[in-house]
């Protein structure tokens, strides 16, 4: 685990990022990085994928049309 202190930067809030984290998610300056909700209050970060962002949005209008039946299958 890794803490990250909140800073006010100018008038926002953020975190800097470790160069081991950076690293490890094949980024850096000006590139993008996703926040992912993994539950309740959880949060996943990751480098942005165009093609796995595609296949989310895919599998969340799945989920959306075959509710009931991933309901079911649940129990």
């Amino acid at each position: 685990m890794i803490k990250l202190k909140v800073r006010k930067f100018g008038n926002s809030l953020g975190v800097v990022l470790p160069r081991k984290v950076i690293a490890r998610l094949q980024t850096g300056e000006g590139e993008r990085i996703c926040l992912i909700e993994a539950g309740e209050c959880d949060y996943s970060l990751t480098s942005c994928n165009p093609t796995r962002e595609r296949k989310m949005a895919n599998a969340g209008e799945i989920m959306k049309r075959y509710r009931k039946t991933l309901d079911t299958l649940a129990r």
